[in-house]
């Protein structure tokens, strides 16, 4: 099911600066959820498990099966919506896997998000937006009119955007010194630029579902360090250091006013 992928140049430097004991793992098929059979395979590549503890009352009654089997007592690595890139430090040391279905995307597009996956496990981020939000995930829940579904995406985009804010500045660093993954950053954050546009109005006119709306925008708070992205309203609100601060309230509360907002 895994097998070693070898690291040479910006990719190698990446590693050894953020996460220098980080394995990185080819996988031999998609998933959207490792389950806990194949995720024991784990066991022989590493040095130790330590499966993720997730407090009943963290979670609403009703939510998506996957949240509640990643919560449950059993080992088990990423949600759907990861992509084709994910990490745990479930295990010691930590992984990184590399998912078949990137096997056609361009190579320095797959490095962005290998080295995007290295940077975030040298920051220390949580590992997903439940352990992003913890307990506030209830809270998060009950301040928006969202369906479980809804709430898990738009949990899922809140989180990314919290992961950029403490990520964009590395990559923006890397200018002249790794330049290509520099260039890949870039690169990303302008293919997204032509669909913020209209996002705001397409949200206040029905078109776009607000968690796809949410999607959008807090994907490309990854890269708009300097300004290098304009992030449409609401969602420009999380572009700020004090959501990089204070994480989940400061998520908890934006969704409250935002909703509020969009009722009148």
């Amino acid at each position: 099911m895994f097998e070693t992928r070898s690291l040479s140049g910006d990719l190698a430097d990446c590693r050894e600066a953020h996460a220098p004991d980080t394995l990185v793992l080819n996988t031999e098929r998609d998933f959207e959820t490792l389950d806990p059979a194949v995720a024991e395979e784990l066991g022989l590549l590493v040095d130790g498990l330590d499966p993720v503890s997730i407090p009943d009352e963290w979670l609403p009654a009703d939510v998506p099966d996957p949240l509640a089997q990643y919560a449950g007592s059993d080992f088990t690595v990423g949600l759907p919506g990861d992509g084709g890139v994910t990490w745990t430090r479930q295990t010691d040391p930590p992984v990184v896997f590399v998912k078949p279905r990137l096997s056609t995307s361009p190579d320095p597009f797959v490095d962005f998000l290998l080295a995007e996956a290295l940077v975030e496990v040298g920051c220390d981020l949580p590992e997903s937006f439940l352990g992003f939000f913890g307990e506030r995930y209830r809270d998060l829940a009950a301040a928006t009119p969202l369906d479980p579904a809804g709430v898990y995406q738009l949990a899922a985009a809140l989180y990314v955007a919290y992961c950029g804010l403490h990520t964009r500045e590395t990559f923006a660093d890397w200018e002249g010194s790794h330049s290509d993954l520099f260039d890949a950053w870039v690169d990303a954050g302008e293919r997204l630029e032509p669909r913020l546009g209209d996002l705001s109005t397409e949200v206040a006119r029905g078109q776009t579902e607000f968690p796809a709306a949410a999607e959008l925008a807090c994907s490309a708070i990854k890269h708009a360090e300097d300004g290098r992205v304009e992030i449409p309203t609401p969602f420009a609100a999380l572009d700020s250091s004090a959501y990089a601060q204070t994480g989940p309230e400061y998520a908890v509360e934006w969704a409250r006013k935002t909703f509020e907002k969009l009722d009148r």
